[in-house]
């Protein structure tokens, strides 16, 4: 299936996230709590342009039940933005005052520049490594929780069943809207390098 053949192409890109010093600060607990705070900010935001570009592509979808899934994405994306909430809420952060990162717009502008200007499976292959990374990280820190991780509920909601079962829905119609062309495996790449590119950013803008 596509979806597994891009995975298995970019595993030096999905090491170089688990390798990270964000997330292995995430899975051991020293990241730091301002650099956290940076990036629910980022997300945030981020989650907010991606919710948009599901929006896009449904309304650009020819096929009704390919637009159902769409709109089934776009639940699972206001999940993750009432946990930033939360987040925020508990942190001070205010969503509505965030200045984005270079890193954050470029991903920003990559996605509703696909969304609006190329195919819907361009779309699908740009959206598609930000849920199977995240499930997959998830997964793998998993195991190194501790009674009062400082980051727990992050890992436990992406490495819940619920948001792998999530990923496989967009891998899913990826594998129905798309083929194996130029196009769309370079899509999926870049978008996994913005994804390698956000986790650097709370670190690299640290004062």
């Amino acid at each position: 299936m596509l979806a597994a053949k891009l995975w298995n192409r970019n595993r030096d890109l999905t090491r170089a996230c688990l390798d990270h010093p964000f997330v292995r600060g995430l899975g051991d607990g020293t990241l730091d709590r301002d650099a956290f705070n940076r990036y629910v900010a980022q997300d945030a935001f981020f989650m907010r342009a991606f919710l948009r570009a599901y929006a896009i592509g449904a309304a650009r979808c020819d096929e009704f039940e390919h637009a159902r899934c769409f709109h089934r994405f776009m639940g699972g994306v206001l999940d993750e933005l009432k946990l930033h909430a939360d987040y925020a809420a508990k942190l001070g952060i205010d969503l509505d005052a965030v200045t984005p990162f270079a890193a954050t717009s470029a991903y920003i502008d990559f996605l509703q520049r696909t969304a609006w200007h190329c195919s819907v499976a361009e779309t699908v292959a740009a959206m598609t490594p930000c849920m199977r990374l995240y499930a997959y990280l998830g997964e793998q820190l998993r195991g190194r929780l501790w009674p009062d991780h400082p980051y727990a509920e992050w890992i436990h909601t992406y490495g819940d069943e619920d948001f792998d079962r999530l990923a496989g829905e967009v891998e899913a119609l990826l594998d129905a809207v798309a083929e194996d062309t130029p196009a769309v495996r370079d899509a999926y790449r870049y978008a996994m390098q913005c994804e390698l590119d956000f986790f650097s950013a709370p670190l690299e803008d640290m004062p």
